[in-house]
């Protein structure tokens, strides 16, 4: 859960490193509240609140992914191929520095 937090605190910064399970949690949590919100909505037979949280957790995940992808020593542009962004996304990322910056410590 600190992990879906923290990528909502850093919801903007596309720069520096996310470790695996910093980027699988966030993914994880991310999908468990958009099923949340998607059982209000077909309860409530509106969409806003689904599409209130999609546009809320949008940069979140986008910032999450692009550090994972730095992680890898890619660019963040990667998570427009998506077969090959999952590859990415679940390999161990670099250890040491790499061109992104230090190796993540959380």
């Amino acid at each position: 859960m600190k992990y879906y937090l923290y990528g909502f605190k850093k919801y903007a910064v596309f720069s520096g490193r996310a470790k695996r399970s910093e980027y699988w949690y966030f993914t994880l949590f991310n999908l468990i509240a958009a099923l949340f919100f998607a059982a209000l909505t077909q309860s409530l037979h509106s969409s806003f609140f689904s599409i209130i949280y999609s546009l809320v957790s949008f940069f979140p995940s986008l910032a999450v992914a692009v550090r994972r992808m730095h992680d890898v020593d890619k660019s963040g542009w990667f998570i427009l191929i998506p077969i090959y962004s999952l590859i990415l996304a679940i390999r161990p990322g670099n250890l040491g520095e790499n061109k992104f910056g230090a190796e993540p410590s959380q």
